[in-house]
């Protein structure tokens, strides 16, 4: 009996010491997977932020992080002293849901030096020291080309456009003296086109602004020919704004003068200067085409950073004609319908005053007619010094009945005095 009672205890013994002992492997078994989960953390911790940077790359951006990664990452920052770049001539400005517009900078800069400059020819003695490297600098003085090209309407006491006269039934005189030659005279009655449209979309026009744009569009599409005609529209209230860049689509140039919308001030000026300067004088090179603003305002400027008479200097240098249209309705004309006739005036150009809404049309008709009946006569002034001043142009009809309208005068280039060294 004690014996069995003995070996129960023992039994009993046994299966306590098993059951501690699994306890305690328990216990080391907890203990070892949460050092390993410690461990663990660290690592986990980073593979997360990876897949979460991973699928931020994956996702849209916004706006203006989108504009920012166009842009490029800053430049990094240098020791070094740099020079601030140079401001460009047009600035982009892009809207979310909008067409990319253009934003004329209307600030005057120094004249560019003229492309068309032919060099005076080096001397012998020049040319045979050559290739000396102790060769002193040779200065070479360039010109522009002294060549003159006006474009010109003549009409009669009816003011119907004559469109049959002869280089001989022509007066021309620069800065009060005959010209030294005619180098050539034609009736321009097909030229290709490059006109600007110049919107005011400032609050003082809102009231028939509607009508105008559609009186606008439908110019466009009679004048503007797709295979050799282009035009561009510009708004302008407080800043002048590009809503359509050159096109010879007028489903284009449609879409451009639909997003013009009316308000703010009226920075007349800075529109006509910048256009000139940005966007039509650089059209000069193309040779062979008439350059003409379409001006729709009441003339009343009180934003620009130009004046007046800065405008009309840049459209002569630009060799661009204006033509305004007065959007003043009083039935009396204004100050501003002053300035805009003045403007026509100086550059060839003409002005209308339609005190009826209905009007609009047939000014824009009468541009149309224009622009397709002009002269051009080309000439070389008889005292031709490059130094940048302006000359006057007179250009007259023997037939006294006769009118001509064009451009008032122009400006003589600068002559360039470059630096040529030898080469080593």
């Amino acid at each position: 009996m004690k014996e069995g009672q003995h070996r129960a205890r023992v039994v009993s013994e046994v299966l306590s010491g098993n059951m501690n002992l699994r306890k305690n492997r328990n216990i080391i078994n907890l203990s070892m997977r949460f050092t390993r989960l410690l461990l663990l953390l660290p690592f986990a911790a980073a593979l997360s932020l990876s897949a979460s940077a991973q699928a931020a790359q994956n996702l849209p951006s916004a706006p203006s992080a989108t504009l920012e990664q166009q842009a490029g990452p800053p430049p990094a920052p240098s020791t070094q002293q740099q020079q601030p770049a140079q401001e460009p001539e047009l600035k982009h400005r892009e809207k979310p849901g909008q067409p990319v517009l253009e934003t004329l900078d209307p600030k005057p800069k120094p004249m560019p030096q003229s492309q068309s400059t032919v060099a005076q020819p080096v001397s012998a003695a020049q040319s045979s020291t050559e290739g000396s490297t102790d060769q002193a600098p040779a200065v070479v003085i360039r010109t522009g080309v002294n060549e003159v090209n006006v474009v010109f309407a003549v009409t009669d006491k009816h003011n119907h456009f004559v469109k049959d006269l002869k280089a001989s039934d022509f007066r021309v005189l620069d800065n009060r003296m005959p010209p030294a030659s005619i180098r050539s005279f034609v009736s321009e009655t097909n030229l290709p086109l490059r006109v600007g449209l110049l919107v005011d979309s400032s609050n003082s026009i809102r009231d028939r602004f509607r009508f105008e744009q559609q009186a606008a569009i439908e110019f466009l599409n009679q004048i503007i020919h797709p295979s050799r005609d282009e035009a561009f529209v510009l708004g302008f209230d407080t800043t002048p704004e590009i809503t359509q860049d050159f096109t010879g689509s007028s489903e284009k140039l449609a879409n451009g003068v639909r997003m013009l919308r009316p308000g703010g001030g009226t920075a007349m000026y800075d529109a006509i200067y910048g256009a000139c300067r940005d966007k039509l004088e650089k059209k000069n090179a193309e040779g062979g085409v008439r350059r003409a603003i379409i001006l729709l305002s009441d003339g009343e400027d009180n934003q620009s950073r130009v004046t007046r008479d800065d405008a009309i200097e840049e459209a002569e240098r630009a060799d661009v004609v204006v033509y305004t249209i007065s959007t003043n309705v009083s039935g009396t004309k204004t100050r501003g319908d002053k300035i805009l006739e003045a403007i026509a005036d100086a550059t060839g150009g003409r002005s209308f005053f339609p005190f009826k809404i209905e009007e609009v049309s047939d000014a824009f008709s009468q541009i149309q007619e224009e622009l397709r009946s002009q002269y051009a006569i080309s000439y070389k002034p008889a005292d031709f010094v490059a130094d940048g001043k302006y000359r006057t142009i007179d250009i007259q009809t023997l037939n006294k009945k006769f009118k001509v309208r064009g451009r008032k005068g122009w400006f003589a280039p600068r002559a360039v005095t470059a630096s040529v060294t030898g080469g080593h």
